[in-house]
């Protein structure tokens, strides 16, 4: 409604648009976008709600927790929006099909030595445009570095 006493509108403080400075980040949101607007699929609406949140809100996950959820669906692609880490507990990480916005080297490498594949999200929209055969997945909030964010 209209504030009376403020004398204007109440405006939306709703994110409409990333404020990351890269590039390729900003072109993710605008296909993401464009693909939420033209098919009717939850899966795009939901990437594109994930890659305009702010950097503590995607969180990091690691290969343990990707190869736990992908038990039971080994021709399915992890969808990761946010950065994979490697994780040194694993002894032997499996083949994974994996997607996400980062890669760490260590993860990449254990992934790639494994036999796995590791893609863009641009590469996952050429495969899979409306999110079939794939497994959405998002790292967990409420952990220890989060302690050390913000004014000491």
């Amino acid at each position: 409604g209209i504030d009376l006493v403020k004398r204007g509108r109440f405006k939306s403080k709703v994110k409409k648009d990333s404020k990351s400075n890269n590039l390729y980040h900003h072109l993710l949101v605008k296909l993401f976008r464009f693909l939420s607007r033209r098919t009717d699929s939850a899966f795009c609406k939901t990437v594109l709600r994930r890659l305009i949140s702010s950097n503590v809100n995607r969180p990091p996950l690691s290969i343990s927790r990707i190869a736990k959820h992908l038990r039971g669906k080994e021709d399915k692609i992890a969808v990761v929006v946010g950065t994979v880490t490697d994780d040194i507990r694993v002894l032997e990480a499996p083949k994974l099909k994996i997607c996400a916005l980062k890669v760490t080297e260590s993860a990449r490498a254990r992934i790639l030595k494994a036999g796995g594949t590791i893609m863009t999200f641009d590469q996952l929209v050429l495969q899979a445009p409306t999110g079939s055969n794939t497994v959405l997945l998002r790292g967990v909030k409420d952990r220890e570095a989060k302690k050390h964010f913000g004014k000491p």
